[in-house]
């Protein structure tokens, strides 16, 4: 910490899409919160940017002195040696999603911050995308009755393969490993941990190389929860519909917070997360139509809440607990869908029992 003992001062390792989009502008926006050290070779991107921060190998973020949280948001294969470095030398870290390429890793990242009791989160940032809050509040209403059945969607529209990492084999590509943890999270934060998991993945752009349309199913007791990804989705229908006993829900249009972070939007501004595309709710009954507007969408609370649960020394809102069985989800998903059969989660007897207690 700095000498005030309230302001925690950020290391942040990459600098591209995730680190210049997301991580850096969220960091910024929240108070006692400082990026003091940004580890990138991008010198003129960082200079420009964030002129305040000192700019350093990427190697250097984990044990540099002036850090007091890691932020890694680096290539898939570098989340875990990065994070374990960092935790070892006595830091609180976030990951990026992916938080690893495997379940092996994500539990040897939870077991090595328990040692060095220090907070380890991962950044699941679409908790507070407004479509998410929204179906939240829908959910929480009781409106629907009781819910059987909840699709989402992440689809977009890229037809031609590109040259870059995440579209090349090796660990952590794909489309699934890219967009999937993101949908695992958000079912898991709504609906808990499921019984079992089926899953469908192809290829189907010409050249590509890896899976470009994903459709995963996770089974509860008395729901059903569709997670679908595409990249050859122009258009398309809703992003989320709940469906239940007296009625459905749907919401379509994307959360506009990246656009406008791409964009350079600062998320203090009063028009960030702004969500003009309202939630339709259908009466089961009478069939009449209703809007029920958005909420406003907030992702720099995810940093609000690290912030707090670091001074606070409390367990962030996103805990290694999730990062661990949203690694197990995704692990199975991809043995489903391998296989073509049904999968239970492979989670033990002690990581069922930490989401039995809340």
């Amino acid at each position: 910490m700095s000498g005030d003992k309230q302001t925690i001062r950020v290391g942040l390792i990459g600098y591209g899409f995730a680190g210049k989009t997301f991580h850096a502008p969220l960091i910024r926006s929240v108070p006692g919160l400082a990026l003091t050290v940004v580890g990138s070779s991008k010198l003129e991107a960082v200079r420009t940017d964030i002129p305040e921060a000192t700019i350093c190998d990427p190697s250097e973020v984990p044990t540099h002195p002036d850090v007091d949280l890691v932020v890694i948001a680096s290539p898939n294969e570098s989340h875990f040696p990065l994070a374990a470095a960092a935790l070892q030398a006595g830091k609180d870290v976030v990951v990026d999603k992916p938080f690893t390429v495997t379940l092996e890793e994500a539990r040897s990242l939870a077991k090595i911050a328990k040692q060095h009791n220090r907070l380890l989160s991962v950044f699941h940032n679409r908790r507070w995308d407004s479509e998410i809050l929204a179906t939240k509040a829908v959910l929480e209403s009781g409106v629907l009755g009781e819910v059987s059945h909840y699709e989402c969607h992440m689809d977009r529209f890229r037809p031609v393969v590109r040259q870059r990492w995440r579209e090349d084999p090796g660990p952590g590509a794909g489309l699934w490993f890219d967009l999937g943890p993101h949908l695992i999270d958000q079912a898991l934060h709504l609906f808990g941990l499921p019984t079992s998991v089926n899953a469908s993945f192809g290829i189907l752009r010409k050249g590509g190389q890896t899976d470009d349309w994903a459709h995963v199913q996770l089974n509860y007791d008395r729901l059903r929860v569709i997670l679908h990804s595409s990249l050859l989705v122009a258009g398309g229908g809703p992003r989320s519909v709940l469906h239940g006993t007296r009625g459905s829900w749907m919401k379509y249009g994307a959360d506009v917070q990246e656009r406008q972070l791409m964009a350079g939007m600062r998320p203090t501004d009063p028009a960030f997360g702004y969500d003009p595309d309202a939630g339709i709710l259908v009466d089961g009954a009478t069939g009449t139509r209703s809007e029920l507007p958005s909420p406003r969408g907030q992702q720099q609370m995810y940093y609000a809440g690290i912030r707090d649960a670091i001074l606070a020394q409390q367990p962030p809102s996103i805990s290694a607990r999730d990062a661990v069985a949203v690694m197990a989800i995704l692990e199975t998903s991809f043995e489903s869908g391998a296989r073509g059969q049904v999968m239970p989660l492979p989670l033990t007897t002690e990581e069922f029992s930490a989401w039995s207690q809340t």
